[in-house]
């Protein structure tokens, strides 16, 4: 089995979302979590979003935050990346093909009427 580094090292802007999604599967495992039931899995996904939620409110609003826990917030970016990882690993459990799922919600989409506000 490759290793993270191996694997990490392997990825790159020309990567399709398939190999990506590949990617996470293959890291998952390495750190054991391949077997967590995915009612675990999308709490962590629930938990994810809830970090980026209060990254943006940190760094994109003028909302006030508790100061002592300053160094507990991550950047936007990061909090984005972990929503991503843990939203591959949910559909990976769920043998759900994450660009396919896309291409068929956006084809739905494209048909709809979007009212602007």
């Amino acid at each position: 089995m490759d290793s993270q580094l191996e694997l990490w090292s392997n990825l790159n802007e020309k990567n399709t979302l398939q190999e990506v999604q590949e990617y996470i599967k293959k890291v998952i495992e390495i750190r054991g979590f391949a077997s967590q039931e995915i009612e675990k899995t999308m709490l962590l996904l629930l938990e994810e979003v809830g970090e980026l939620a209060k990254a943006i409110r940190k760094n994109a609003t003028n909302m006030s935050i508790d100061k002592t826990k300053i160094n507990h917030y991550d950047t936007i970016e990061s909090e984005v990346a972990d929503v991503f990882i843990v939203l591959n690993s949910v559909c990976n459990k769920l043998n759900i093909d994450l660009y396919k799922a896309l291409k068929d919600k956006e084809e739905e989409n494209i048909k709809r009427t979007w009212n602007k506000e």
